[in-house]
């Protein structure tokens, strides 16, 4: 049996509540002691003590535990905080330029995992953002930040959306009498609100998370108050729909890059799945779960997750190929190029079979979709050249509407481009993915887009290549 932690005193000193904070990030990315200790190279004990506030950490160490449990600078804040109180300072000021966001590990990685503080009114939201040295990190936007640089005018809207754990307050009442008068349109309150939810989605194709996400979190607060009065049939439609909501609150968060709270909304998807007992829905957040892990290159959950949504789903159907097709990007991530080619191949013979599936799920899933996820697993795979030719491909093939997406696949075919040796080729369509990127506030652009960027440091003299830095760095805010 294992050893019971130690109850933790948060309310006894600052550095007793900082000791809380750090085995909480710790917990949540499930790091023992040990293992974070080898991390930052420190003992196990040494770390015991920082947790029970037995010993004050240094700022050092706050900083390096910040950033290997990728808190986006909420350890760093809390140290500030505490060294104040003990200095007996009031209103500590936290400044640009602390170590705030986790520091790629390779050359070709931008870290976008961001703080579960995301999820709290304190931390405001991740955006990229350029050091002094250079570096592209996302770091946690608040008032206190003195930042310079200009920054699109999609980015610009992602930076007020607030908490995802809530609606905002201010606007849930007009919108619940609107919901409650939705036979002013001719339907019910559910119709009205699946109605809206249909719109946001239309929106976020084209315009991006930072359009769509308050208007989410918001309506999620409208269901809940209809519940409170609502009985049989419509308080499970309403529940249904919650549901429906939370999952596309996920995905919103995840394309601004924030994925701590895409992993939150998704946590509470899977759970009100099942409350209402709907199995392809449950199928559908779990493979949504796979997808999510793939994106942070979780090389332990992706495959896992994605034969559970295989098992949840119907034999044979639409659900189950999605969920083969995100399996195929953990294979990749592995290092199986083997399974992954054999899922991507599986995928594509159930196609025509799936077509006729009456499931509202994964109704995207197609060649085009199929062939993407190919491309991303091969350029894990380092089979650069293949990827680069399959992504511009499946860029030519991409319906109009979905201008996100593709300028998603821009991006990562540039930086396959560079990969395969073609430097001028992946600027060029890195400045296409970049217009997108302003446009929308995506966060999974500006991450491709950080890692295209510094792999093409060898060949920053290049005319096409210099054009792209420049571009790329007055779109970003950079360090005071």
């Amino acid at each position: 049996m294992g050893q019971q932690p130690v109850e933790l005193t948060p309310d006894e000193s600052p550095w007793h509540r900082w000791g809380a904070e750090l085995r909480r990030s710790r917990n949540a990315r499930g790091l023992s002691l040990e293992r974070l200790g080898q991390r930052v190279h420190v003992t196990r004990s040494y770390l015991s003590k920082l947790e029970r506030g037995k010993q004050p950490p240094s700022r050092q160490i706050a900083a390096a535990c910040d950033r290997e449990l990728d808190v986006c600078g909420a350890l760093v804040r809390a140290w500030e905080k505490a060294h104040a109180e003990v200095r007996g300072v009031s209103n500590p000021r936290v400044h640009v330029s602390n170590p705030r966001p986790h520091v790629s590990k390779t050359p070709a990685d931008l870290v976008t995992d961001v703080s579960e503080q995301a999820t709290s009114d304190d931390a405001g939201i991740c955006i990229p953002a350029r050091l002094r040295d250079g570096t592209v990190v996302f770091v946690a936007l608040d008032r206190r930040n003195l930042l310079r640089g200009g920054v699109g005018i999609g980015a610009a809207t992602a930076f007020g959306m607030g908490t995802p754990a809530a609606a905002d307050s201010n606007a849930v009442p007009g919108l619940l009498r609107r919901a409650r008068s939705a036979a002013a349109y001719g339907g019910t309150p559910v119709e009205h609100l699946k109605r809206t939810r249909r719109l946001l989605i239309e929106r976020d194709n084209l315009l991006g998370p930072g359009q769509a996400i308050k208007a989410v979190r918001d309506h999620i607060g409208v269901i809940k108050e209809l519940r409170r009065e609502a009985k049989g049939a419509d308080r499970h439609n309403l529940m249904e729909l919650q549901t429906q909501y939370a999952e596309f609150a996920s995905w919103l968060y995840q394309d601004l890059g924030d994925f701590n709270s895409a992993r939150f909304w998704l946590d509470r998807a899977f759970d009100w799945s099942h409350t209402v007992g709907d199995g392809e829905l449950t199928s559908y957040v779990m493979a949504r779960k796979a997808q999510l892990a793939g994106e942070t290159r979780d090389l332990v959950d992706v495959v896992d997750l994605a034969e559970a949504a295989q098992r949840l789903a119907r034999p044979r159907s639409r659900l189950a190929a999605v969920a083969r097709t995100y399996e195929s990007y953990g294979h990749a991530l592995r290092g199986d190029s083997g399974e992954s080619q054999r899922a991507i191949d599986d995928v594509h013979g159930a196609l025509d079979q799936v077509s006729g599936d009456p499931s509202p799920w994964g109704v995207w899933l197609n060649s085009q979709y199929v062939e993407v996820h190919r491309a991303q697993g091969l350029e894990v795979l380092g089979r650069h050249d293949q990827a680069a030719d399959i992504f511009m491909a499946a860029i030519q093939a991409l319906p109009e509407g979905y201008h996100r997406d593709r300028g998603v696949y821009l991006a990562r075919a540039a930086v396959a481009h560079v990969g395969a040796g073609a430097p001028e080729q992946a600027a060029a369509v890195g400045l296409q993915a970049l217009t997108v990127a302003e446009d929308t506030g995506s966060g999974r652009i500006f991450k491709e887009l950080g890692r295209l960027d510094k792999s093409l440091l060898p060949w920053q003299r290049q005319p096409e290549v210099a054009e792209f830095h420049t571009a790329f760095d007055v779109a970003l805010p950079h360090e005071a």
